[in-house]
């Protein structure tokens, strides 16, 4: 069983307490521990989820979702505060279910760069910022090929997503902005949109045009009781609900091509976003598919 080292947010107290908890795996989860990327100069552990028919049906193959801050989908034992999505619960059920797709999902850990690789521009306020464009290299050129090489995925454009809560959020955008090729299908869970003043949406609508809006599938959602750092929630909210705006500007159906949630008394953190958890995989991978 993996033992992460590093914590998302830091190490001490609270880490020690997290690594004593029982590990809360479901289903066939494969570790990748110290997968290491030359584009960072950094390794990082990988975690991989795999649906329930992967070993006995060996000639399907699964499209694949790639997620940040993967050591807080599945296990409370290496989750911030202890508190985990249940990702691999949440998958397991809606697939045996029907309800959705059969897909693996990829969760990607982050650690003490968090901050730096999961934002394009470097932040004066907080310090740091701006390595997005490396790690979106890390995941495209190194990450992504190896997940395909390793495991039975669909590798096309159409069978491959990304998402993310918080700045992991943020960062999901920003991998679909640059690399529209790869990613259809994007998770947009409380994404910091507040960052650098909402130059990410404002590009994204600069872009719409030229990007293949109309052939994706954006989950975007946030909290009504959220702020962060000295934002308000309306501010908060505000962001998001440009983010939305732009999508439908652009002409995508709400309900069809994209999907905006503010979720009623949910606040910033782990238990809101495993909440929503269920409904977002049902959106992104319908049992039946909509093209």
């Amino acid at each position: 069983m993996l033992e992460i080292q590093v914590a998302a947010w830091g190490d001490g107290e609270d880490a020690a307490k997290r690594r004593q908890l029982e590990p809360s795996l479901t289903g066939n989860v494969q570790q990748i521990e110290g997968f290491h990327s030359e584009v960072l100069g950094n390794s990082r552990n990988v975690v991989v989820y795999l649906p329930p028919m992967y070993d006995r049906e060996p000639d399907r193959r699964f499209p694949v979702l790639y997620m940040q801050d993967g050591q807080n989908l599945f296990d409370r034992a290496t989750s911030a505060f202890g508190v985990e999505w249940e990702a691999d619960e949440t998958a397991e059920r809606l697939i045996r279910s029907g309800a959705i797709e059969p897909l693996i999902i990829v969760g990607i850990y982050t650690d003490a760069h968090r901050m730096d690789e999961l934002s394009d521009t470097y932040s004066e306020k907080f310090g740091g910022g701006g390595k997005a464009a490396l790690y979106g290299r890390f995941l495209v050129e190194e990450l992504k090929p190896m997940i395909d090489k390793t495991f039975r995925t669909k590798p096309d454009r159409a069978d491959s997503g990304v998402g993310g809560s918080s700045l992991g959020g943020y960062v999901s955008l920003y991998l679909f902005e640059q690399y529209p090729e790869v990613f259809s299908r994007v998770a947009a869970v409380s994404p910091a949109l507040l960052w650098n003043d909402g130059a990410l949406t404002r590009r994204l609508a600069e872009r719409a045009g030229a990007l293949p809006l109309k052939r994706t599938r954006f989950w975007v959602d946030v909290g009504s009781e959220e702020r962060v750092g000295n934002a308000s929630a309306n501010a908060y909210q505000d962001a998001v609900r440009d983010l939305a705006a732009v999508l439908k500007t652009a002409g995508l159906k709400e309900g069809s091509d994209y999907r905006f949630v503010v979720a009623p008394g949910a606040d910033h953190n782990e238990s809101a976003w495993r909440d929503r958890f269920p409904a977002i995989l049902k959106f992104l991978y319908p049992a039946i598919r909509h093209e």
